[in-house]
């Protein structure tokens, strides 16, 4: 079964369904203005718990490399369903060489071809990722509540080593979105076994950015500080703002 849809911003998805697997086909310009329904496309593919997504953007011409990071929203959409592997197919080399600098590939895979990503699939399939998700007050008791709440779940996952940090981490998340924003925090903590991914997403589309350091002297800021805990962290746009997210792995020790 297949469809082809054309999207408000012209990209073309064509949809077909192999078994319980949804493959995607874009064709168009990935840019600012098209890159949010692309990931809404997407997204809503996810609610319908098919065994994975597959996007082939072999297709999709991307101007600006800094574009590919947009698929990262996709996994911290509100409604996304994050058991659902996403991966993308791209046969040119050099654009899978640039969907991995922009740090894509750490949540959606890149493959050369859809056999390839077929074949990952059993091995993506068959983990299990735990996840948790709270809406938070946009006052400070929030910072109570995450903590709280970071500490209850990665202790049920049996991930109490990724603790300390996973506190730190969420503590700056949240902080920053009171600061700033005046937004309510949405809070979202997964976990694949060995990782564990904290992510707060707020209703400001402005970019969470770590300052630059200062001639002299520690730089002490709160995401200079998630910059040195975590293995990988970064902020996303997503359809109602953005997401500020941090990756913490085993190396990852207070």
């Amino acid at each position: 079964m297949s469809a082809v849809a054309e999207s408000p911003s012209s990209l073309a998805v064509a949809t077909r369904t192999d078994e319980s697997v949804v493959i995607l086909t874009v064709e168009g310009q990935l840019d600012a203005s098209s890159s949010p329904a692309l990931r809404d496309m997407i997204m809503k593919t996810t609610l319908d718990q098919p065994s994975a997504v597959i996007v082939n953007v072999s297709k999709l011409h991307v101007p600006a490399e800094s574009t590919w990071s947009s698929f990262i929203g996709v996994r911290w959409q509100v409604h996304t369903r994050p058991d659902v592997p996403i991966v993308l197919v791209c046969a040119d080399r050099a654009a899978r060489e640039a969907i991995t600098r922009s740090g894509v590939a750490r949540f959606m895979p890149v493959y050369a071809n859809e056999k390839g990503a077929m074949k990952a699939l059993g091995r993506l399939t068959s983990r299990t990722v735990q996840h948790a998700d709270a809406e938070l007050p946009a006052n400070l008791t929030s910072l109570r509540e995450s903590r709280r709440l970071v500490r209850e779940w990665l202790t049920a996952w049996s991930q109490s080593a990724l603790i300390p940090v996973a506190l730190v981490v969420v503590n700056v998340f949240v902080e920053n979105v009171l600061e700033h924003t005046g937004s309510v925090p949405m809070m979202r903590v997964e976990t694949d076994g060995t990782t564990a991914t904290i992510a707060v997403s707020d209703a400001s589309s402005t970019p969470a950015l770590r300052l630059p350091s200062p001639d002299k002297g520690i730089d002490v800021s709160g995401l200079a500080i998630v910059d040195a805990l975590s293995r990988a962290w970064g902020s996303t746009p997503t359809s109602s703002g953005k997401t500020v997210w941090a990756v913490i792995g085993p190396e990852n020790q207070l």
